[in-house]
């Protein structure tokens, strides 16, 4: 059901939205390790499988981002799938949107 909050967030500028404006909303998702980026051991998750997750705390938020500034700690070593992820781009205010509902 759309309602005027909702529409109010679907309205948002993709130029104008940064990770100091949404609180990194996207540092909630699961990020799998796909490739080699430096990513220190103890932050890492690995499954049954052997398959590799970026570990989160029991707030659901990534383990390297600092919550009082929502920035990575590892920014330099960050994953793969975090480098990819633009700032501003579709899948950035999808989240965005998901978020603030």
């Amino acid at each position: 059901m759309l309602t005027a909050e909702t529409i109010a967030v679907t309205n948002i500028d993709n130029s104008e939205l940064t990770c100091a404006k949404c609180n990194a909303a996207c540092c909630q998702l699961e990020v799998m390790l796909i490739t080699d980026t430096g990513v220190p051991e103890q932050y890492i998750d690995r499954d049954q499988w052997g398959g590799e997750t970026m570990k989160k705390l029991d707030d659901g938020w990534c383990i390297c981002v600092d919550r009082e500034t929502k920035l990575c700690t590892i920014y330099e070593n960050r994953p793969w799938v975090c480098r990819i992820f633009e700032m501003g781009s579709y899948e950035c205010s999808d989240e965005f949107i998901a978020v603030n509902q």
